[in-house]
């Protein structure tokens, strides 16, 4: 069987986990905390970073996109990329958005603060209140843009894509704090409604890290 290197709450994890869910591609997998750069984690990624795709032939993937789209040309129903250049293109670039943008301003910002301090060795355990203020002004600005794409298209670039999927995984990461404001955004909402009613989505609304529990809301359908 496939397994998957992972660790719950990365978003880039998560988005992998939504693809094999949405293509019904049985996998196990295998939690890693990656700061701890295990040795076996090294051999596989020498960047000891998750997620790492390891066949049941042996192969072995790393980064999230090589092994989304390497999922997509092997297993291509149902299709999660275009058949246009120009459409595939449009969910590469919003799947960047989210991957470097998002993630850089609002997701690595809450996780550091609110997750991974608790597992490393500061002189500063407590949270940054001032970054983490930053990082809810920029999550602002990505739920606006979300809902303007939405507004114009069915889904972020148009028909269901691995687009949607990261940017769902990168906010149900923020949302797993409670620190989503959806009420500020209805067309972001109901467009996140969407994806988090969807089968392959059950998994990640089932994540419970030891001592940080995620709010009600995180596994309510109607939020």
């Amino acid at each position: 069987m496939r397994r998957l290197f992972h660790f719950p709450l990365s978003p880039f994890c998560r988005k992998l986990r939504l693809v094999l869910g949405e293509k019904k591609l049985a996998c196990e997998f295998v939690t890693e905390r990656p700061w701890e750069r295990r040795a076996e984690l090294l051999a596989l990624n020498p960047a000891g970073q998750v997620p790492v795709l390891i066949e049941p032939n042996g192969a072995v993937v790393s980064d999230s996109n090589a092994i989304a789209e390497y999922l997509e040309e092997i297993h291509p129903d149902p299709p999660l990329m275009p058949r246009l250049p120009v459409d595939r293109a449009e969910v590469r670039r919003l799947v960047g958005w989210f991957d470097q943008y998002a993630f850089e301003e609002v997701i690595s910002v809450v996780l550091r603060e609110k997750l991974l301090k608790r597992f490393a060795a500061s002189d500063a355990p407590n949270p940054d209140i001032v970054a983490l203020r930053a990082s809810f002004d920029a999550l602002r600005r990505h739920l606006d843009y979300v809902g303007r794409l939405v507004e114009q298209r069915d889904y972020l670039a148009g028909a269901l894509s691995i687009a949607d999927f990261a940017a769902a995984a990168h906010l149900s990461c923020v949302d797993y704090f409670g620190d989503v404001p959806w009420s500020a955004c209805p067309p972001a909402r109901e467009w996140y409604a969407r994806i988090k009613s969807r089968p392959c989505f059950r998994p990640l609304l089932a994540d419970h890290l030891p001592g940080v529990a995620p709010p009600v809301h995180y596994a309510n359908l109607d939020f």
